[in-house]
């Protein structure tokens, strides 16, 4: 995939045969996130809005620090801010939240493997995953208040939703760094593995279930699901009834009840390119 080019920042890794995007971070002095980064995730986005060939996402991270402590995303990049004015701090975190919401909202299916410290954005940035795994050296936290600032890139608008306001609420106003099994008890991972490799065996597991799948319906029953949220009933129907509509308008359907029998063999059918609605 020559267009991965853009994103070389975010050490880009491309399984074809899973037709898996694995994100190896290592910049920096601790994964942290700053202007240079968040140009690589918006060309990331644009890259997965309008190809199809990647149907599942994942970002990860082996890197260690000089004392052997294992990173996933330490933060944003805080110092780069030395000398900006209030509106140039304004702009840069309306810009992250933007991005984050552009990031949960990819046709694809994401997985945050976090290992190792995962604090500030690197917290936040699991709530933009469809799905978060974290290895027992997995510790999360948002000490964002201690800064004098908040978690300005979904870590208040989202958290809630994820581990209920009571939850939410001692995470973002103690700043209290909690470790894997915690992070798996309240809900904000939805699995925890004993270390890197069993977490990326998991997300090729996935990825090969994904593979198989028709990438219009995967991605309309994400965008359904998702523009469901919060909404009353009537409203949930409505989107799953265009998005079911969608995949029939699509040919997908049709696909899937002619390949029945090469489906249920295991077989995977030659489904037709990503659709948007």
């Amino acid at each position: 995939m020559p267009e991965l080019d853009a994103i070389q920042g975010l050490h880009p890794r491309f399984d074809q045969d899973r037709r898996l995007l694995v994100l190896d971070l290592e910049h920096g002095k601790a994964n942290e996130m700053g202007t240079e980064q968040l140009a690589a995730l918006e060309s990331l986005c644009g890259l997965l809005e309008s190809n199809d060939e990647v149907l599942c996402l994942a970002t990860t991270s082996r890197r260690v620090s000089k004392k052997g402590k294992p990173i996933f995303i330490a933060g944003a990049n805080v110092t780069e801010r030395s000398g900006w004015s209030d509106v140039d701090v304004k702009a840069h975190v309306i810009r992250q939240r933007n991005l984050m919401r552009r990031l949960r909202r990819l046709p694809v299916f994401s997985i945050a493997l976090s290992h190792g410290v995962t604090l500030g954005w690197g917290a936040e940035y699991l709530l933009t995953c469809d799905y978060a795994i974290a290895t027992e050296s997995a510790s999360v936290g948002l000490p964002e208040t201690g800064l004098g600032i908040i978690p300005g890139a979904r870590g208040t608008a989202e958290l809630s939703h994820r581990v209920g306001p009571a939850q939410a609420l001692r995470l973002g106003c103690t700043g209290e760094i909690i470790d894997a099994a915690e992070s798996l008890r309240i809900g904000l991972v939805q699995e925890v593995v004993p270390d890197l490799d069993a977490g990326m065996a998991r997300v090729e597991a996935m990825a090969e279930s994904l593979r198989r799948r028709s990438p219009t319906a995967v991605a309309a029953f994400k965008q359904a699901l998702l523009d469901g949220l919060g909404q009353p009933e009537e409203v949930r129907l409505a989107r799953e009834s265009e998005a079911y509509e969608h995949t029939v308008a699509t040919g997908e359907a049709a696909i899937g009840r002619a390949s029945f029998a090469q489906i249920r063999a295991g077989e995977t059918p030659q489904w037709g390119p990503r659709r948007k609605r």
